[in-house]
């Protein structure tokens, strides 16, 4: 049996999770900081560094208790070392090496946007719930020789990409933003709208009451054949921003603004998927990220993509330490642990091949 303990704080969550065999959440603790950076409409870089340190070591003792283990039953560690705030990173990944130094455990470097991949291969354990129980494991395909190849749709706040998974570790990127990734675009059309921060949930919550087909924002195909599969948000989020000034001093049809916007992003990230999907001949396509938890986006993933689409449970679409274990599992198969001499990687890309 495989006990991992994984650390995560690439950005504002300072997380720490036990996960056995690379899917049973054993433990997952996550402490959030969106309160603290709420009054400046988005992270606050040194304000998160600094809550990081005095969350860090309350939030690993607490994983270890719920997991009802000890330093002594875990198999190794795992560590976000990038993308994301360089002192966010620091933190978790300092205090990873010295644990591993301390009790001679192997570490692993984990990529966060590989963890984001692995939250669709994790489960709850003993407190799975129904609807948890409908959502395909693939890890029970991956016995049966049925996961791969698989298309995976990452989108959040930093990221919007396309991905062909052939294996555990082994991709080819298909797709990328061009410019604002799609949750980047919802911050930047939330603030527009004076909804607050994260701008995610806000759009969603106004877009409840709000008519999707209001206003007619581009979606932004893309369809050269060397972007076929890119996207690009910076069109449409200039779109909002015109509407916005056209209204001048009248009051803002928020909810309708809203949902059109949103309802522009779902469409566009459904066609670039659909079509990597046809075009790859994937039998499956798995979805992941901050973004994953729209509701318009899961509802159109169930109704709108041929085949078998996996979808995290909410809890594990935002940042995370469950992710980075499940990640880390396969990560300390192939290649193997990684030496402490590394360091964080603010920009590191996702592993692809060439």
């Amino acid at each position: 049996m495989s006990l991992i303990l994984a650390i995560e704080t690439s950005c504002d969550e300072t997380a720490a999770a036990v996960v056995e065999n690379g899917h049973r959440i054993r433990s997952n603790i996550v402490a959030s900081q969106i309160e603290l950076h709420r009054p400046y409409g988005g992270v606050f870089p040194e304000v998160a560094s600094r809550q990081h340190v005095f969350d860090i070591v309350p939030v690993i003792a607490r994983a270890l208790s719920e997991a009802g283990v000890d330093w002594a039953d875990l198999t190794a560690l795992a560590v976000t070392a990038g993308p994301g705030l360089a002192g966010a990173l620091l933190v978790g990944v300092n205090t990873a090496k010295a644990i591993a130094w301390s009790r001679s455990l192997p570490l692993v470097a984990v990529n966060h946007l590989e963890g984001h991949l692995y939250s669709n291969w994790l489960d709850e354990g003993d407190r799975l719930t129904t609807a948890a129980l409908t959502r395909p494991t693939l890890p029970e395909l991956d016995a049966a020789g049925q996961a791969f190849p698989l298309l995976v749709l990452i989108v959040s706040g930093g990221h919007t990409e396309l991905v062909l998974m052939t294996g555990h570790g082994q991709y080819r990127r298909l797709g990328a933003t061009l410019d604002d990734a799609a949750g980047e675009a919802f911050d930047k059309v939330a603030r527009l709208l004076g909804l607050g921060y994260p701008g995610g949930p806000a759009i969603q919550q106004a877009a409840t009451s709000g008519d999707p087909t209001a206003f007619d924002f581009p979606r932004a195909l893309t369809t050269q054949p060397e972007h076929r599969f890119d996207f690009s948000f910076s069109g449409l989020k200039t779109a909002v921003l015109r509407q916005v000034r056209e209204f001048g001093e009248t009051a803002l049809p928020v909810a309708d603004l809203a949902a059109s916007f949103q309802a522009a992003v779902v469409d566009v990230l459904i066609a670039k998927t659909a079509d990597a999907a046809a075009e790859f001949g994937v039998g499956r396509v798995c979805v992941c990220g901050g973004v994953a938890a729209n509701r318009a986006l899961r509802a159109a993933l169930a109704d709108r993509l041929p085949g078998a689409v996996s979808i995290p449970p909410l809890f594990l679409c935002t940042d995370n330490a469950a992710m980075i274990a499940a990640a880390g599992h396969y990560r300390l198969h192939r290649p193997g642990p990684t030496g402490l001499d590394f360091d964080v990687e603010p920009d590191l890309a996702l592993p692809v091949e060439a």
